[in-house]
């Protein structure tokens, strides 16, 4: 997920960095909007799994301190290295997900530049 985030942004940053006008830029913002949502959903998931692996593991970190058994030390260690990857993981598609925050803002700007009138321009709730 996080390398199809990635090169998605890449090719958005590809687009505004050519300049070139985009054909029919309602539709394209349309389009952008559907795929943020779609990457908000998957954070929402991954924050929640990630939480969900945290609490596990600071829970069987109190619980050691008062029952120690070999079992549950390996468990506990299982639980701190899937915690890494999936704060990592997390941390990709919170930072992407702002990244196309950016880029959704810069397009309106540069439709604003370009003289469309705003009247023309939807009304999304939280952009301005």
């Amino acid at each position: 997920m996080g390398k199809k985030l990635k090169n998605y942004i890449a090719e958005l940053q590809k687009l505004l960095e050519s300049g070139e006008p985009i054909g029919n830029i309602e539709t394209f913002k349309k389009e952008l909007l559907v795929e943020i949502q779609f990457w908000q959903h998957e954070r929402l998931i991954h924050l929640m799994v990630t939480i969900l692996f945290a609490l596990l593991t600071m829970s069987l970190i109190i619980v050691s301190f008062f029952y120690v058994s070999l079992p549950m030390l390996l468990l506990l260690l299982m639980l701190l290295v899937l915690l890494v990857p999936y704060i990592r993981h997390y941390y990709i598609l919170e930072n992407g997900v702002q990244t196309l925050y950016t880029i959704y803002e810069e397009i309106t700007r540069r439709q604003k530049q370009d003289g469309v009138p705003s009247q023309c321009m939807p009304l999304l709730k939280g952009v301005k």
